[in-house]
């Protein structure tokens, strides 16, 4: 059975990619990081599920692209700042009244 979690999904990113990121540089995977997210936008604008969906993807795949170059473990991350709750009322569901 396939494990399919963020970390294994890192894992495969790092596999495919690291040695065309490291050369690319953390700026330019950065910007493409952000290139991703502005096409996310345009797909939701347009209500193109299917493309929505492959900007997620995308997305994901950029920024663990990011976070291999930074030596950052993304799933470890992730749940060291929300662990189970809001990090800033730690309470699940959220109940903090403000909706920054």
């Amino acid at each position: 059975m396939r494990n399919h979690s963020i970390y294994n999904f890192q894992k495969l990113m790092k596999d495919l990619y690291y040695n065309r990121d490291s050369k690319r540089g953390i700026d330019k995977c950065l910007l493409w990081l952000q290139s991703e997210q502005g096409e996310l936008i345009d797909a939701y604008m347009e209500g193109h599920t299917g493309k929505m969906e492959e900007e997620v993807a995308d997305i994901l795949a950029w920024l663990c692209s990011v976070c291999n170059l930074l030596g950052i473990d993304l799933e470890t991350a992730a749940w060291k700042k929300y662990p189970q709750n809001c990090p800033k009322c730690m309470s699940n569901p959220c109940n903090c009244e403000n909706l920054n």
